[in-house]
């Protein structure tokens, strides 16, 4: 069956239809969903929501653009909703910083996995995971974080910011500890 018609047979709320969307894309959406939630339990359940959110609109998907593209952006809004009114994007007062301030650290590249560096991203606080996730893995620009989020562009570039610096001293103080065992 083609994308085309698993789509249609979605639109006319056609179970098994649902059931091969879910099979074809459920683990790509549950790594977009992991990327926005705290833990992986908290994953699952923004992967059933967001599937949920799915079959509800599949009926305003009207071929423009990817349809894997507006599945990624329903899931990243799913995710971003539950943080909405939880005081996760609530202002604190904090001293700016400026983009140019932080910046990459020098790691040796075997020193830090990829597994480890996720790991990493995952323990950052909410409001600054989700900044970094959507500015560096997914692209966005300020202007479209600070309306998904109805936060300030500069919040958004401070929590980057506060990210990287975070990211930094935590990959800084591993490579530390490894340099320590080695002598």
């Amino acid at each position: 069956m083609s994308i085309n018609q698993l789509i249609e047979n979605c639109q006319k709320g056609e179970r098994k239809a649902q059931h091969q969307l879910y099979q074809l894309f459920g683990a790509k959406l549950f790594s977009v969903c992991l990327k926005y939630s705290r833990n992986k339990a908290e994953a699952e359940d923004n992967l059933q929501d967001s599937f949920l959110v799915i079959f509800k609109k599949v009926d305003q998907f009207k071929n423009k653009g990817s349809f894997e593209g507006w599945l990624k952006r329903i899931t990243v809004n799913t995710c971003l909703q539950k943080y909405r009114g939880q005081g996760v994007f609530d202002i604190i007062p904090n001293k700016e910083i400026k983009d140019e301030e932080v910046t990459v650290t020098d790691f040796e590249e075997e020193s830090v996995t990829l597994d480890y560096l996720l790991d990493l991203i995952q323990q950052l606080p909410d409001r600054y995971r989700l900044v970094f996730n959507l500015y560096v893995l997914d692209g966005y620009s300020h202007k479209e974080i600070a309306n998904m989020l109805t936060i300030s562009e500069g919040t958004s570039k401070s929590n980057l910011s506060r990210a990287r610096l975070i990211l930094k001293e935590r990959i800084e103080t591993e490579n530390a500890k490894k340099k320590s065992r080695s002598l």
